[in-house]
């Protein structure tokens, strides 16, 4: 069976007049934002129902042993069938904080937290109560950090299937079953000589580790 990304890496696409569509993701992968440089324009999916075992409520960052999962915990459990723009997080768990310190674990000694530590540690102590308002500020902060301005806007309705030669459709492509299995970026990591290089992270290990040349390496990859 040919997977979805599988297909990605074969497809030809006619870079800066076409439009990219993607669910709107927790911190995503450098996969995703390797893509986002490609298009004039990105759209954020919200008018889907909620998929569970996606990137929308989770994102993956190095630790000491391994890949570490960071997953927001949501009101009604991940088994919902909820509009993506109406899931709401249960705050009651102190998810912030826990990701947080996790963040802080893992990169404290990273050449660049000390660069972008106090603005992040501010993104997660914002009250928020929508999943998808969330990863909406995490994007944006971290585009922010990349000095880039992409161009992006919300879905107003659904569209099951958008014209191939107008639309690259990301939804449900970057999963956490197969991330591992795109064309890696590759830097040096924190805890690379202890677990080896892990591809395909969260935004936040590439900034960590490059900080302001997250952008060109990004900028730089084929797709």
């Amino acid at each position: 069976m040919i997977t979805k990304n599988q297909k990605l890496n074969k497809k030809k696409f006619k870079f800066g007049i076409m439009n990219l569509i993607s669910e709107i993701q927790y911190f995503p992968s450098v996969i995703l934002y390797k893509y986002l440089y490609k298009f004039s324009n990105i759209v954020f999916e919200q008018y889907e129902s909620y998929q569970k075992m996606s990137f929308r409520n989770r994102c993956m960052i190095a630790g000491a042993n391994g890949a570490v999962t960071l997953s927001i915990p949501l009101e009604t459990g991940r088994n919902q069938k909820t509009l993506m723009k109406d899931v709401r997080i249960s705050n009651s768990e102190k998810w912030q904080s826990r990701h947080w310190k996790s963040i802080e674990s893992s990169y404290n000694k990273s050449s660049w937290f000390e660069f972008y530590k106090d603005e992040l540690k501010a993104l997660y102590e914002k009250p928020v109560d929508f999943l998808a308002d969330w990863n909406l500020y995490c994007f944006e902060w971290s585009v922010k950090k990349l000095g880039t301005g992409f161009s992006f806007s919300n879905s107003a309705s659904f569209t099951k299937e958008y014209n191939p030669d107008e639309f690259l459709d990301l939804r449900n492509a970057i999963l956490p079953k197969n991330y591992t299995e795109f064309e890696p970026i590759k830097y040096t990591q924190v805890f690379e000589d202890r677990t080896g290089f892990i591809p395909n992270l969260s935004i936040l290990d590439l900034l960590f580790c490059e900080g302001k040349n997250s952008g060109n390496l990004l900028k730089s990859q084929p797709v």
